[in-house]
C-alpha cells in the first residue's frame, strides 16, 4: 500500500523542513524535560520553604518562651541571690555573736576559778578566826577565874571577861556562819564553772557547726550568682535571637516572594514548552504529509502498516467468533494481585498474548535503533510487550520497573496522545528515563488500529535518534 508521504511528489524543501522541524521537536523536547526538572525543583524547594517559614515561625515562638522563662528566672535567681547573701550575712553576725558569747563563757570559767580560790582564802582565814576566837574564849574562862579568886577587886576585870566570852562566842557564830555560807558558795561556784564549761564546749561546737553553715551557704551564694550569670547569658542571647529574628523575617518574606514567582515562572515557561511539543509534532506530520521526507519516514511506513495488519487481524477474530466486539473494546481493568508496580488483565490480554507477538518481535529487527513495539488502548494500557520487557515481575520495584512492563497501563502525556491519536501518524519525541539522572532522547511513533472503522488504540515504534 503506497504511503501517504509517498503520493505526493519530493519536494527538498519540504524535505528539510521535515528534519528542522523534527530537530526543533528534539530541541524541545530536551528543553521541556529539563523544565519539568526545574519545575520538579522549584515545587520542592517551594515546599522546603514554606517547611521552613513554619519552623521559623516556630523558632520565634519558642524564642519568645525561652526569652520570658529566663527573664522570670533572672528575676527568681536574683530573689535568691539576695535572700541567701542576707542569709550568710546573718549567719556570719551570728557566728561572731557565738564567739563572743564563747569567748565569754570561757572567761568565766577562769573567773569562777579565782572565785573559789579567794573563798578557799576566806574560808582559811575563817578557820584561824574560828580558831582565834577559840583561844579567846578559852583566855575569857581563865580570866573569869581568876577574877572570881581575887574577889571584889577583880569584879571589874571579871566584866571584862564575860565581854571577850561573849565576843568569842559571837565571833565562833560569825564564822561558822561564813563557813557554812562559804560552803555553799564554793557548791554553786563548782555547779557554775562545770555549767560553764559545758556551754563552753556546745558553743564551740556550735562555732563549727556555724563556720559549716557559713561555708555552705557561701557555696549556695556562690551557686546562685554562677545561675544569676548564666540566666543574664541566656537573656542577652534570646534578646541576640530574638534581634535575629526580626531581621530575618522579612528577608524571608521576600525570599518566599522570588522563590514563588520564580516556581510560577518556571511552570508557565513548562505548560508553554508543552504546546510547543505540540506544534513542533504538527510541523513533523503537516510537512511530511505535504510530501517532505526525513529520516523518520521509513519507520512511519512501518508502523502505519503494521497497525493496519493488526487491525484486520483483530477483525479477523471477531469474524471467527473467537472475541466479541465488546470484549475487545472493554475497558473492565482487573489488578493482578501481589504486583508492583501495578499490573492489570481484561478480556482480552490472552487474545493479544497470542496475536500481537509476531507483529511487534519482527518491528525489532526492522533496524537496530528500535527499543520497542507495542500496541496500546485508548487509554495507555499496554496488555503484550515484547519478549524482552515482558519478564516475571520479582520482589524489586526497581528491577520490575524496567523488565516487567507488560499489562500496564501507560497514562502518561506520550503514552496516552498515542492511543488516542486518530491521525495518520504521530510522531513524538520524549527523554526516557535511564536511572542515575540520566536521560536518552527518543521517539515514540504511533499509527492508529482502528477494528471495523472504530478506533481501538495506537501501535507505538520507540526508537533512538
Amino acid at each position: 500500500m503506497t504511503s501517504l508521504a509517498e503520493s505526493v511528489a519530493p519536494d527538498p524543501r519540504l524535505d528539510r523542513l521535515a528534519a528542522d522541524a523534527s530537530a526543533l521537536g528534539f530541541d524541545i523536547v530536551d528543553i521541556a524535560g529539563f523544565l519539568d526538572l526545574v519545575d520538579a525543583l522549584s515545587l520542592t524547594q517551594l515546599a522546603h520553604l514554606k517547611e521552613m517559614r513554619a519552623a521559623f515561625g516556630c523558632v520565634q515562638r519558642s524564642n519568645a518562651r525561652v526569652h520570658e522563662v529566663v527573664e522570670g528566672a533572672a528575676q527568681t535567681t536574683q530573689a535568691t541571690l539576695d535572700t541567701v547573701v542576707a542569709s550568710v550575712e546573718q549567719m556570719q553576725s551570728a557566728t561572731t555573736s557565738t564567739r563572743e558569747v564563747a569567748g565569754w563563757v570561757s572567761g568565766l570559767g577562769a573567773r569562777m576559778q579565782s572565785v573559789d580560790d579567794s573563798l578557799r582564802g576566806v574560808q582559811s582565814n575563817t578557820q584561824d578566826i574560828t580558831s582565834i576566837a577559840s583561844q579567846v574564849n578559852i583566855l575569857a574562862i581563865n580570866a573569869k577565874i581568876e577574877a572570881a579568886q581575887a574577889g571584889d577587886s577583880g569584879r571589874g576585870f571579871a566584866v571584862v571577861a564575860e565581854a571577850i566570852n561573849e565576843l568569842s562566842r559571837k565571833t565562833a557564830g560569825a564564822a561558822e556562819g561564813i563557813t557554812a555560807s562559804i560552803a555553799q558558795l564554793n557548791s554553786w561556784v563548782a555547779t557554775l564553772s562545770g555549767e560553764a564549761a559545758e556551754v563552753s564546749q556546745s558553743a564551740a561546737g556550735l562555732i563549727a557547726q556555724t563556720e559549716e553553715a557559713d561555708t555552705a551557704l557561701s557555696e549556695i551564694a556562690g551557686g546562685a550568682r554562677a545561675a544569676h550569670g548564666a540566666n543574664e547569658k541566656i537573656a542577652n542571647a534570646a534578646a541576640e535571637v530574638k534581634a535575629a529574628s526580626g531581621a530575618l523575617a522579612p528577608a524571608l518574606e521576600r525570599i518566599g516572594k522570588s522563590v514563588e514567582e520564580t516556581a510560577s515562572g518556571i511552570h508557565q515557561a513548562r505548560d508553554r514548552s508543552v504546546r510547543l511539543i505540540d506544534r513542533s509534532e504538527r510541523m513533523v506530520q503537516g510537512s511530511v504529509a505535504a510530501g517532505g521526507r526525513s529520516a523518520d519516514g521509513r519507520f512511519i511506513d512501518r508502523v502505519q502498516n503494521d497497525a493496519r495488519q493488526i487491525g484486520a487481524a483483530l477483525e479477523a477474530e471477531i469474524a471467527a467468533g473467537r472475541i466479541t466486539t465488546a470484549a475487545l473494546f472493554s475497558q473492565d481493568y482487573q489488578p493482578i494481585r501481589g504486583t508492583d508496580p501495578a499490573q492489570v488483565r481484561t478480556s482480552f490480554t490472552d487474545l493479544t498474548d497470542r496475536l500481537l507477538p509476531p507483529f511487534q518481535e519482527a518491528a525489532l529487527k526492522f533496524d537496530p535503533k528500535i527499543v520497542f513495539c507495542a500496541a496500546v488502548d485508548r487509554n495507555g494500557y499496554l496488555p503484550t510487550h515484547n519478549k524482552k520487557f515482558s519478564h516475571p515481575q520479582g520482589s524489586d520495584p526497581v528491577w520490575n520497573a524496567s523488565h516487567c512492563r507488560n499489562r500496564r497501563i501507560f497514562d502518561d502525556r506520550v503514552g496516552l496522545k498515542a492511543g488516542q491519536s486518530t491521525e495518520p501518524f504521530l510522531l513524538q519525541v520524549y527523554r526516557r528515563d535511564m536511572g542515575g539522572g540520566a536521560f536518552l532522547m527518543m521517539k515514540d511513533l504511533s499509527a492508529p488500529i482502528t477494528v471495523g472503522g472504530r478506533h481501538w488504540g495506537g501501535l507505538r515504534l520507540a526508537y533512538t535518534s
